[in-house]
């Protein structure tokens, strides 16, 4: 059975693991770097970016998890984005910067703005019910960067290869064709 890891060092995770044993796969909590080597994709969750870094430069995951990004499928969400983003905007250093993207954060508004809203994401879903929580949005895309949806006006999922980002959290709805779609990514049948 093919494994799909969630970095666990903080945020959704045991939704994550939730929503990839519900498709079929198996989920794997990862704390150690050297898990990396185990599975076959990886997802960021959503949380507070700036926790999660902390957690990954104390833990010396940051090399690893950029290698693990130029070849193996990564879905970040919301926080997860953020990790992924080669710019950030306020910002001088990015985390990952796998994805040509620049993020804004917090671009909806506060925890008290959170919000959901059914929205269309291309190739995936008409009506996809997407959560948003203190989420941040993306400002700008590379050429080689495919949008798949917008909320408000702003664009909120995409996919750049093996790389796929979303600003809302899939995980906290029953729906999981997000879920699904990353997992055809790695190959992995649902």
């Amino acid at each position: 059975m093919k494994k799909i890891g969630v970095l666990g060092l903080q945020g959704a995770v045991e939704e994550h693991i939730r929503a990839v044993e519900a498709c079929g796969a198996e989920g794997v909590v990862v704390k150690k770097k050297e898990q990396l080597d185990e599975i076959d994709g990886l997802i960021l969750p959503g949380g507070e970016s700036t926790a999660m870094r902390r957690l990954i430069d104390r833990y010396g995951f940051m090399a690893e998890l950029k290698q693990f990004a130029e070849s193996k499928p990564v879905f970040g969400t919301c926080a997860g984005l953020i990790l992924l983003a080669k710019r950030i905007e306020g910002q001088e250093d990015a985390h990952i910067g796998a994805m040509d993207i620049t993020v804004a954060r917090n671009s909806f508004g506060r925890q008290r703005e959170s919000f959901e809203e059914t929205i269309r994401v291309n190739g995936i879903a008409e009506d996809f019910p997407a959560v948003f929580i203190r989420a941040p949005h993306i400002v700008s895309v590379s050429d080689h960067v495919e949008v798949l949806a917008e909320c408000r006006g702003r664009i909120v999922a995409v996919r750049q290869g093996n790389l796929l980002g979303c600003s809302f959290h899939p995980e906290l709805t029953d729906d999981l064709r997000m879920t699904e779609y990353f997992l055809s990514m790695a190959r992995i049948p649902v």
